[in-house]
């Protein structure tokens, strides 16, 4: 019998991912394992120069970032039903825990599958919460931050710009692979940090998926300023997975019918700002190409497609001056559409109408700069759809879930939001602290009920026949260690707690974790998007469980007397997964084992052991 494979204790391996589409490309740039550099560089037309005074954005730090961001986690997200809303219906997701870990934890489950995230993290002010990343374990650190031990509280840092830098730089890193082709980010900033942040996603996500700036007025006047000029605006940056794939929602607007050159002309009119925008387009046998004036290459004001589709509506028309050719389109009188503007409307409002809402809420002064609900919605709904993901990392006081469920309210849409806090402990003398708040997750949790039960008592959802029920539930999931047992290396003293680790090396899973616990993880780590419905069931005298209304993954994790028979796994594959769990503890020997093995060979069904 060939060697069952385990279910990873670790999360995906990001670093070896990337390496073997490397080598399934590039093949003849890896010796003994190792990437030739200089060779892959060569292949794409990178020549080495031996050019050591390349512009390059440096700080303290930087090179560990990669080691941080690469770093697998051991870790786990638990269930939480308690504190849940419709555990068994929501497709929404609440998360507590450090969120470097929690986005480490999620790239299996959702590579690739985000369409926008919006964040909001802290402005480097001096006083913000920020903790090393590099800490030898990760999870237990994680604890002690969180007082879950009472070996020490959390630190804050300095007002430096490396501490933040490196606080950043591996959350985006890991942000970007949980984008669509098609995704988007929106990073609030204040102007502490706006330059480098800049810098920074240029890194990240490349220079030319840089979207835009958005400029915001967040405050309503010079109230608490004490500086020369009174800085009452804030900003938003925005990056595209891939900047050409980005469809976002325009302002229709009534036109007279007139006429514009189709060569962008002003700012960001040269080919270098936008090189997919310099394309040709032939019209009437003639291949035009933006060229300026000045002889230099230019770009056109749309996309390819979006000019392929205007020459085909005959909406395109060549013009020739002086023996140049120009392109210009025909605005139709009726109904045109128009980019929306970088500079936020006043609609939208500042953070004192976020107050407000917490207000309204009965949860004034709960939450500190919470920002509008229209801001984050403004953004949602100019470039999400129905059914799309929405995630937050640095959620707070849960704005961001609060304005998918309202938008979806007003839309009919069923987008989903992923909200992940870390559970800071708010100040004893707060506001907070003093309504029965202990962490700021607290806080995030009780806003979204209190929000959903608001949206169903005002009955916000358009009258649409087709339309799905208003989702205003949300799983609580909740960062821990590892529910399978695995040998614990960090060093103590304790005699007991070493007599403790001895006694778990004879078993799998840990005593005091839950079934769902098991299953949340097996999850995770075999990339199955954690709100898909868990559904109980019998296999004839065993508990089992279906991940999937169609049984994508079968989990079985009670014994019996008698430990899982063939009978048994004959009965599990009539529901035809394509995988199933167990633990190898759940056989009663190896033959037993073996017999299953070869049953589900047989069926074409793999099966994976805790």
């Amino acid at each position: 019998m060939e060697e069952i494979a385990k279910v990873s204790l670790l999360s995906m391996d990001i670093e070896g991912t990337n390496k073997e589409k490397l080598k399934s490309v590039f093949p003849e740039c890896f010796l003994d394992g190792k990437l030739d550099i200089d060779k892959l560089l060569n292949l794409c037309g990178e020549y080495i120069d031996n050019d050591f005074e390349k512009y390059k954005f440096e700080w303290k730090g930087k090179s560990n970032c990669y080691k941080i961001a690469g770093k697998r986690s051991t870790g786990t997200l638990r269930p939480c039903i308690e504190e849940s809303v419709n555990f068994d219906t929501t497709k929404n997701l609440y998360i507590e825990g450090d969120n470097l870990e929690v986005l480490k934890l999620l790239q299996s489950s959702y590579f690739r599958k985000i369409k926008m995230i919006y964040i909001d993290p802290p402005y480097n002010t001096g006083n913000d919460f920020v903790y090393e990343d590099d800490y030898k374990d990760p999870i237990e650190r994680y604890k002690e931050v969180t007082s879950q031990t009472t070996k020490s509280n959390p630190e804050t840092m300095g007002r430096f710009h490396t501490n933040w830098l490196n606080m950043m730089y591996p959350r985006l890193r890991l942000a970007t692979n949980l984008l669509r082709d098609d995704g988007v980010i929106f990073i609030s900033i204040d102007d502490n940090e706006v330059t480098n942040l800049r810098k920074l996603c240029d890194e990240v996500f490349g220079e030319e998926n840089f979207v835009c700036q958005f400029i915001w007025k967040s405050k309503l006047g010079k109230v608490g300023t004490t500086s020369t000029i009174s800085s009452t605006h804030e900003y938003i940056i925005c990056y595209g997975k891939q900047v050409t794939n980005l469809k976002f929602k325009m302002i229709e607007k009534e036109t007279d019918g007139r006429k514009e050159n189709l060569r962008q002309w002003g700012q960001a009119d040269r080919r270098e700002d936008r090189p997919s925008m310099f394309y040709p387009i032939t019209i009437d046998g003639v291949e035009v190409l933006p060229i300026k004036e000045d002889g230099t290459e230019g770009r056109w004001r749309v996309g390819k497609e979006m000019a392929d589709d205007l020459l085909s509506k005959g909406m395109l028309e060549l013009s020739v001056k002086d023996g140049k050719y120009n392109i210009y389109r025909n605005f139709e009188q009726g109904t045109s559409i128009i980019p929306y503007d970088t500079m936020l409307l006043d609609n939208i409002g500042t953070t004192a109408k976020g107050a407000l809402l917490l207000k309204e809420l009965e949860m004034s002064k709960t939450f500190d700069y919470s920002k509008p609900i229209e801001l984050i919605k403004f953004f949602t709904d100019l470039c999400t759809q129905n059914n799309d993901i929405i995630l937050d990392f640095f959620s707070g006081s849960a704005t961001t879930a609060h304005a998918v469920m309202e938008l979806n309210a007003e839309d009919g849409g069923n987008r989903q939001f992923i909200c992940v806090q870390l559970p800071e402990l708010c100040d004893e003398k707060s506001e907070a602290y003093k309504a029965g708040y202990k962490n700021i997750c607290e806080i995030g949790k009780e806003r979204i009920r209190r929000a959903g039960k608001k949206l169903t008592e005002n009955d916000g959802q358009l009258s649409l026949e087709e339309k799905k029920p208003l989702d205003i539930g949300f799983k609580v999931l909740k960062l821990d260690s590892s529910n399978l047992v695995q040998w614990i290396s960090t060093p103590t003293e304790d005699i007991k707690e070493i007599a403790q680790r001895f006694a778990l090396m004879d078993k799998t899973i840990k005593p005091d974790r839950s079934d769902l616990d098991i299953i949340f993880e097996v999850m995770l780590k075999l990339g199955i998007p954690i709100d898909y419905a868990v559904l109980p069931m019998k296999i004839n005298d065993k508990k089992a469980y279906s991940i999937g209304e169609d049984c994508l993954v079968l989990v079985c994790l009670d014994y019996g007397e008698d430990g899982i028979t063939p009978e048994d796994i004959k009965a599990m594959c009539d529901c035809a997964p394509a995988k199933i769990v167990s633990s190898e503890q759940a056989f009663k020997d190896s033959s037993a084992l073996s017999n299953a093995y070869y049953i589900l060979k047989d069926k074409e069904i793999e099966i994976k052991l805790l």
